[in-house]
């Protein structure tokens, strides 16, 4: 049985040609040429897609980047110790890195758009699950190589350990100067590239790829030694960071089932809530009954249940009842003072009006005397204040003058007027004098 599961596990009659395999990892190295174009056109392409927070357009970069042929060549020449051709490897990695920064940050540089979408904010963060994606992506990336049937496994690896993503952000940091992500991506960058070398060192020992310098035990061992160590400086950080995310995974989950437990209480309901992992915060904001500082105290008290017992609990009162019955009483004042004012405008309005008519009764009076007395031919009125020693308050009297040719109104005619004009102004108060 365990025989059978060892032959179906088993690598060596699939393994391509020692030779072949070497002659491809070599050829993969070298950046010129069509590869240098390549890795420029990804970078432009992942730049883009980061830019625009597309995920199809960042998964199309990493299927066109050809960075994982240094870094394979890295594992490969450290595995079978071979020095030259790790130089060679790091050399040319490194100008593929500088050249995919540079491109970046000068498009991140001239780029209009500068804000840090999803897609680009997802790399700034790495955790020990980078380390395991890295690690087993570049298992895969290497066994591809090693064997005789390829097939689709070396885009997959591309997409999976996602190479080009890291140096665009790191390049977008530089451009806009916020080096905590130029940082984080980086050090994304860097768990990629150290595990998928790992990776090939781990495949290339064991497919036990031939040797081909003589090397001393002595500088294996400090080779080994050198692996160590960077497997450890790459490996801390990211448990570090990936107990982090776990805790703020925990806590969300513990305060979201929190804040299901606090949406109502004592006539208060639960209006909008704001949960910060990283900052270990809740804020909770209530509208209806106003929340004294027991309740508060209660709302608090509860978090225990729920392991928040670290967690700073902000609690703040979007609206009242007893706010919303003042402001409705502050505004039935509003309203009666308006209505006030706008009595006090038509009393003055219709003053005016008033006054406006007085200036044109002489016309009127004019026009309907006419119609009796045509000799009339002009008509003048106003109106006077008549103050008498005998009476306190003045009396308002009609001022009619009126003209016409000499000798063309009768004293019968006369007293006519008069009568009609006191009957037309509704007033004994009336004046008039005849000009002729």
């Amino acid at each position: 049985m365990l025989r059978t599961i060892l032959y179906y596990f088993s690598l060596e009659k699939e393994v391509e040609d020692y030779d072949t395999i070497h002659a491809a990892i070599e050829k993969d190295i070298i950046f010129k040429g069509t590869n240098l174009w390549i890795l420029v056109f990804a970078i432009i392409v992942a730049s883009v897609g980061l830019n625009m927070n597309s995920t199809a357009v960042i998964i199309g970069a990493m299927l066109i980047s050809p960075l994982m042929g240094p870094i394979n060549g890295m594992g490969y020449s450290v595995a079978t110790y071979n020095f030259p051709l790790f130089r060679k490897a790091v050399k040319n990695f490194s100008f593929a890195v500088g050249a995919s920064l540079a491109a970046s940050a000068l498009y991140f540089a001239i780029s209009p758009v500068s804000t840090a979408h999803s897609e680009l904010l997802a790399r700034t963060s790495p955790t020990i699950y980078d380390v395991l994606i890295a690690l087993f992506g570049g298992l895969a990336g290497i066994v591809a190589i090693s064997s005789k049937q390829k097939g689709n496994v070396i885009p997959g690896v591309a997409i999976a350990t996602a190479l080009m993503p890291p140096l665009c952000t790191a390049g977008y940091g530089l451009a806009t100067g916020q080096f905590p992500y130029f940082f984080g991506a980086i050090y994304l960058f860097t768990i990629n590239t150290v595990f998928i070398a790992i990776s090939s060192i781990v495949i290339s020992q064991i497919l036990k790829f031939p040797i081909r310098t003589i090397v001393e035990e002595g500088q294996k061992k400090r080779v080994n030694r050198w692996i160590s160590l960077i497997i450890a400086i790459t490996v801390i950080p990211s448990i570090y960071f990936g107990y982090g995310l776990v805790q703020q995974e925990q806590f969300t989950e513990n305060a979201t089932r929190y804040t299901r437990n606090v949406t109502a209480f004592e006539g208060s309901y639960l209006l909008r809530q704001e949960i910060n992992a990283r900052r270990k915060t809740i804020t909770l904001i209530y509208g209806g009954n106003s929340l004294s500082e027991a309740h508060k105290a209660t709302i608090r008290a509860k978090a225990e249940d729920f392991s928040l017992r670290k967690a700073d609990i902000i609690i703040e009162q979007g609206f009242a009842f007893a706010d919303i019955t003042s402001n409705l009483s502050e505004m039935d004042k509003l309203k009666g003072e308006i209505s006030r004012l706008n009595q006090v405008l038509n009393d003055k309005q219709r003053q005016q009006d008033s006054l406006a008519q007085r200036a044109l009764m002489g016309r009127q009076l004019l026009q309907e005397l006419q119609t009796l007395y045509p000799q009339v031919k002009a008509c003048s009125y106003a109106e006077s204040a008549v103050f008498r020693d005998t009476v306190p308050t003045p009396e308002r009297t009609a001022l009619i003058i009126l003209e016409a040719p000499p000798r063309s109104l009768k004293t019968a005619d006369k007293e006519k007027i008069n009568s009609w004009l006191q009957s037309r102004l509704n007033t004994k108060a009336v004046r008039a004098y005849f000009d002729e």
